[in-house]
């Protein structure tokens, strides 16, 4: 991502732009949970994994706090709040010379945190996610 596709991922994650999320996938893009313990490969599996937090985390309290930006790479630090739980996390994001996303992590705090994000990611998830792709 480039300074343009970091304007671009905020703008994405900001309107539930799904369609502009997939714009900035690569094809062979890996995503990591800080739920699920395997990566998980693929376009299309990312898309939809990123996709469902868009709509999970990315309320009218999320605020990127810090925002480290190297060759190829960033570290988006966030806090959002969820029913009444403060999650704070990290997107550590990679990209290719063509600016897509060719990996996405993201790490949460605290333990309360983390367990309500795996109960509305699973059920978002389960929502939207292809019965092939669960």
């Amino acid at each position: 991502m480039t300074m343009d596709s970091i304007a671009t991922w905020h703008r994405v994650a900001k309107n539930h732009d799904v369609e502009g999320l997939y714009q900035l996938i690569d094809e062979a893009a890996v995503f990591y949970s800080p739920i699920v313990h395997s990566p998980q490969f693929g376009k299309a599996v990312v898309g939809h994994y990123l996709s469902a937090a868009l709509f999970v985390f990315f309320n009218d309290s999320f605020n990127y706090v810090r925002e480290l930006h190297g060759v190829g790479q960033a570290i988006l630090e966030f806090e959002v709040e969820i029913e009444g739980i403060k999650v704070n996390g990290v997107d550590m994001i990679r990209w290719n010379d063509a600016g897509l996303i060719t990996e996405f992590k993201v790490m949460l705090r605290p333990l309360k945190a983390v367990n309500l994000i795996h109960e509305q990611m699973g059920a978002m998830l389960k929502a939207r996610m292809p019965s092939a792709v669960k």
